[in-house]
């Protein structure tokens, strides 16, 4: 430990040589630095100047987290423009340090600029033994930062599919395996699941990856439009039909044709999709030219389809033929442990759009996203974090910003208060703001509040408020 109270070796102290080189990014518009850079990189830090904006975006996005240091001298509305767009939405696994003159502490933008998207800040003449301090500080909050954005991409199949879940590590297995056939797939699961991310991943991970990926979703279209859609049509076949069009069967060869939704097709076109699985074959609309069908099909749906078997809204013959491969999502609620490692990547994926000044989830807003039941499943979850995201007004998001309500530690839901509770507590509330604005004067207060004062008194004495 240091006479700060740092762990040196975490931070960037320590006297041996640091397993990666610590990058430093020098954003400065103007031609002089308030700070000299030989006093950084003659302790081991590698940097690198900028002077626009884009250059500094890229950089950032090839280090993935690091630490930064913003000049912010000479701060005109481009200036501010610039170096908003790169603090205030940049990757929230980069730490910044602002350094300037101590002129423009005086300037409300700068100030904003520091206290909402900085770590910390210098008045030049700059003192190089604190800059270094602060340097090493904000290294390890960066260290801190990607080490967790790390346990997303280690758990993480495909682009968009992350969990650490015993459900989810038995579904990536499945889905490897099923990439190395060509045997049609039925995906089943929940609406909002990720029941065609699921058939992306397959695609990409199969020999047909340089194929063309076509989706229709069954439950979108009329049942005329969707034949259509899925064999295409000759030139006159029907109304409307003014020159030919290819299907989504044609337009998929070489790669694969996922049908979404499929348990909402209708039993006429079930058996034309019948043919196509049993020979390979099909035919446009209007058309006696038969065409060989060279594309891997993955169908999904949220119903359950051995019901509609059953029920015989669904062909027990199609349903053998697209069932030869089954892969079962797992809904948000059964994937333990994966719903704040989701809601941190979400996070991430949207940082272009949030507050500024949202740095990441409060401890009860992660008990309150695990406590939560997920009808809508990850879909659902990317709503609630997006709209935190932007709504929230403090640095970690809450349960109310998720639109949420956290148990407490116990398991106990917080209790729900009457209108009039609620009612009570606004008056009180109101009362004492308005009291402690203005030094205690009642007729100040009732002025702000609209009341009267022989009301402020009863309300007062309501409350049991002196003054």
């Amino acid at each position: 430990m240091n006479d700060l109270g740092y762990q040196e070796e975490h931070f960037g102290f320590h006297d041996k040589a640091p397993s990666e080189p610590r990058s430093l990014l020098v954003y400065c518009r103007g031609k002089a630095l308030p700070f000299v850079l030989s006093d950084i990189t003659s302790q081991g830090w590698e940097v690198t100047r900028v002077a626009k904006r884009d250059e500094a975006q890229s950089r950032v996005g090839r280090l993935g987290g690091g630490v930064g240091i913003v000049c912010l001298n000479d701060m005109d509305e481009a200036a501010v423009t610039d170096v908003e767009a790169l603090l205030g939405n940049g990757d929230s696994r980069f730490r910044w340090i602002a350094i300037l003159d101590r002129a423009f502490l005086r300037n409300p933008v700068v100030n904003y600029l520091i206290s909402e998207c900085c770590l910390d800040f210098h008045v030049a003449p700059v003192d190089a033994a604190r800059l270094l301090h602060s340097l090493g500080h904000a290294w390890g909050m960066a260290v801190l930062s990607r080490e967790q954005a790390g346990t997303v991409v280690a758990n993480r199949f495909e682009k968009n599919i992350v969990g650490s879940s015993r459900v989810m590590q038995a579904m990536f297995r499945r889905i490897s395996k099923m990439s190395q056939s060509d045997a049609p797939v039925l995906i089943q699961g929940e609406t909002g699941s990720g029941k065609e991310l699921c058939a992306l991943a397959i695609h990409a991970h199969s020999g047909r990856v340089n194929g063309p990926f076509v989706a229709i979703n069954c439950g979108a279209l009329p049942d005329k439009l969707i034949q259509s859609e899925l064999f295409g049509h000759e030139k006159g076949a029907f109304t409307g039909a003014h020159q030919r069009k290819i299907g989504r069967i044609e337009a998929a060869a070489g790669g694969t044709l996922f049908l979404d939704e499929i348990g909402d097709l209708s039993l006429d076109l079930q058996v034309n999709l019948l043919r196509v699985l049993q020979n390979g074959t099909y035919e446009r609309v209007g058309s006696t030219e038969t065409l060989r069908a060279d594309t891997r099909i993955i169908a999904a749906t949220h119903v359950n389809i051995e019901q509609a078997v059953t029920e015989r809204r669904f062909r027990e013959d199609l349903y053998y033929r697209l069932n030869v491969l089954h892969l079962d999502v797992p809904p948000l609620r059964e994937r333990d442990g994966d719903v704040a490692l989701l809601a941190r990547y979400w996070f991430d994926a949207f940082v272009a759009e949030k507050n500024p000044q949202v740095r990441g989830f409060g401890r009860s807003a992660l008990r309150a996203l695990s406590q939560h039941d997920w009808p809508g499943n990850v879909r659902e979850l990317i709503n609630r974090v997006r709209r935190a995201m932007v709504m929230c007004e403090r640095q970690l998001i809450g349960p109310e910003d998720l639109g949420l309500v956290c148990a407490d530690a116990n398991g106990r839901a917080p209790e729900v208060e009457t209108l009039a509770e609620a009612r009570e507590r606004a008056e009180r509330e109101a009362l004492l703001r308005a009291l402690d604005s203005n030094a205690g004067n009642v007729s100040e207060a009732a002025r702000i509040l609209g009341v009267s004062r022989v009301t402020l008194y009863r309300l007062l004495w309501k409350y049991q408020i002196a003054h």
